[in-house]
């Protein structure tokens, strides 16, 4: 079955009224025949019939056993965090997104959880930081800014040897680009809110895990914890997940068109896009994706953040902002944005150069967006303009 039939017939037809759409359950509780005798359904943070289907369906479209629906993507990585006990180890990509970092340094580290940070697209690396405490080893793959691609199936096989888990995070790829678990990974996160709703218009998160003990350890930790997704929020995102295919192959069509003009601009020094033959692991995510994404990043031969920030703010159709994977083109500034909780000299030394931007494609017209990026390049180097960022 291919991508396109499977993410449309994965989602059912509703038995009660034969309705097309999921219907939205917007109901607290269920009404129970005796004290624990139900329809399977009896309180909404522990199941909702439309969150199950999203749950169902993200499960399937990863190949694996268990997914588990949260409030945001980051309320999901802090579900998988709490598999942990003090004592234990993270090896994590280094330029990790920001949102993640602080909620490693700011909140486990206090209770006992050491992360290392590594260059995980040199699988050497991994091989000489891993160790007997090592029960994570975090992966973005594509990251998040810089798009390092990490060799999943060659590190799940070395984490193996340790009895440690491999956790990817997916969103920048998505099912439809890569999924992990038939490489080995045992735990995949996805913050739902970018390409898998794809709207820019909901926030939720999702985990989904290879084994059904572990999905039931994630499950446990879902209705203790109780951060989970609305149901209109979980049918936002079914919605979304139907024309993943159709708007991902557009937006990598133009990431592909936009780098080629990047590449050849005067003012563009260094262009991340592992598309490109003289990406680092060209030939990785070559292997491991179906496509190469509609992520891609640059930063400027003026390497300041002043520099950055005139161009975010000189675009039209690239609307700055947080976020990505909406059907709309984003841009945005990741030293002062998405990671700026990070130290100064730690982003410097990952690759987060103060001149980075990162674009978001959309599936606008590439001829549009490409103009629309050439006109920002020639205004700033034209024209002054005031810095809105305070802290840069």
């Amino acid at each position: 079955m291919q991508d396109s039939t499977k993410i449309l017939h994965n989602i059912p037809v509703d038995e009660l009224t034969g309705a097309i759409s999921v219907p939205i359950y917007q109901t607290a509780t269920y009404v129970q025949e005796a004290p624990g005798v139900n329809k399977g359904f009896d309180y909404s943070r522990t199941n909702n019939p439309t969150r199950k289907v999203l749950e169902e369906l993200i499960a399937k479209l990863e190949n694996g056993k268990t997914g588990v629906a949260f409030g945001s993507g980051i309320a999901a990585i802090d579900a998988v965090l709490r598999l942990l006990k003090p004592g234990d180890e993270i090896l994590a990509i280094d330029d990790i997104y920001g949102g993640a970092f602080r909620l490693f340094t700011q909140i486990y580290k206090k209770y006992g959880i050491k992360v290392n940070y590594i260059d995980t697209s040199n699988v050497e690396h991994v091989v000489n930081a891993i160790s007997s405490n090592t029960k994570f080893i975090w992966l973005e793959t594509p990251s998040n800014p810089t798009l390092k691609v990490s060799d999943i199936q060659k590190i799940a096989q070395i984490a193996k040897h340790y009895n440690s888990l491999v956790v990817v995070d997916n969103t920048f790829a998505s099912p439809v680009i890569q999924r992990p678990l038939d490489l080995g990974a045992d735990i995949i996160i996805h913050s739902a809110t970018k390409y898998l709703a794809g709207h820019s218009d909901v926030i939720a998160g999702l985990v989904v895990t290879r084994e059904e003990e572990l999905g039931a350890k994630i499950k446990f930790l879902q209705n203790a914890t109780g951060a989970v997704p609305g149901p209109f929020d979980c049918w936002l995102s079914i919605r979304g997940i139907q024309t993943l295919e159709l708007r991902l192959e557009r937006q990598c069509k133009n990431a592909a068109l936009i780098t080629d003009f990047l590449t050849s601009s005067k003012y563009i020094d260094k262009v991340y896009y592992p598309g490109l033959s003289s990406h680092k692991n060209h030939h990785i995510a070559a292997q491991q994706q179906k496509l190469f994404g509609a992520m891609v990043s640059f930063s400027l031969k003026d390497d300041n953040a002043f520099s950055a920030i005139k161009l975010a703010q000189s675009t039209t159709f690239f609307k700055l902002a947080e976020s990505l994977g909406g059907v709309k083109s984003l841009i945005c500034h990741p030293f002062s944005m998405t990671h700026k909780t990070i130290p100064a000299e730690i982003k410097r030394t990952t690759g987060i150069q103060d001149s980075l931007i990162r674009l978001s494609c959309g599936i606008e017209s590439a001829e549009d967006l490409v103009k629309d990026l050439e006109q920002a390049l020639e205004s700033i180097h034209q024209k002054k303009y005031a810095v809105s960022f305070a802290d840069v």
